[in-house]
């Protein structure tokens, strides 16, 4: 176990770890323990009661948040012609095609997202291991292999979320920033459970949302009631 030092502790011992909050009352709790001299991302962990390891019951998607996350993100597309300019006028902060690639294969790797059109898929391709152990890699999936850049691209400098269930079942997300304050990071957090409910597979037996805990980036967690919530949210 990590030692923790007295501004948190001084925090844990205001927080009943037997209670199940309800959403805005966990909230509330959480934002009140964030104690840094930065501005704390607000996280969220959902326990769900699927087995990733069967591709039916993979969870793996995106959702633009009502208020975005407070990050600045530096998006990069792979495309030529109209839609390189189409991506420059959306706010792309890099956009080329061999170029970028072979800044890329020297190194350089100052982005945070990426976005191809499909035509431009055989040219990434090149820098598969590159991008693709770092999350960087473009994916139908999320949306981000499209001609459709201008939007995807505002989509995500206005706050989209990209996240995947882990092998415990488990999906992580930064979805804010404490400096947001309650109502905004309630609306956040309301917008990313209710999509993971929608994401919900037909394979997925029992309980599905099982647990929910939320927390600044120092702060400890709190645990939100599923139950409330999923009734909330129906």
């Amino acid at each position: 176990m990590p030692k923790r030092g007295k501004n948190y502790k001084n925090k844990v011992e205001t927080l009943d770890k037997s209670v199940l909050y309800s959403l805005e009352e966990g909230i509330k709790k959480a934002l009140s323990m964030s104690y840094a001299k930065f501005d704390e991302t607000f996280d969220i962990a959902l326990k769900l009661g699927v087995d990733p390891r069967h591709a039916d019951q993979m969870i793996r998607s995106s959702v633009v948040l009502p208020h975005g996350t407070g990050k600045v993100t530096r998006v990069l597309v792979f495309a030529k012609g109209p839609k390189e300019a189409e991506a420059k006028e959306a706010g792309a902060d890099f956009v080329g095609a061999d170029d970028l690639v072979e800044k890329i294969q020297g190194g350089w790797l100052e982005f945070d997202k990426t976005v191809a059109t499909p035509d431009m898929m055989g040219t990434v391709g090149k820098i598969g291991r590159i991008l693709g152990p770092r999350n960087l890699m473009p994916n139908a999936k999320l949306g981000t292999v499209t001609f459709d850049v201008a939007n995807v691209v505002k989509d995500i400098k206005g706050g989209k979320v990209d996240f995947k269930v882990d092998k415990s079942g488990i999906i992580h997300a930064g979805i804010g920033k404490a400096s947001f304050g309650e109502q905004k990071v309630i609306e956040n957090v309301t917008a990313f459970i209710e999509k993971i409910i929608q994401l919900k597979p037909s394979a997925s037996k029992g309980v599905y949302l099982r647990s929910i805990t939320v927390s600044t980036t120092m702060g400890p967690g709190v645990k939100l009631d599923p139950v409330q919530i999923r009734a909330m949210i129906k």
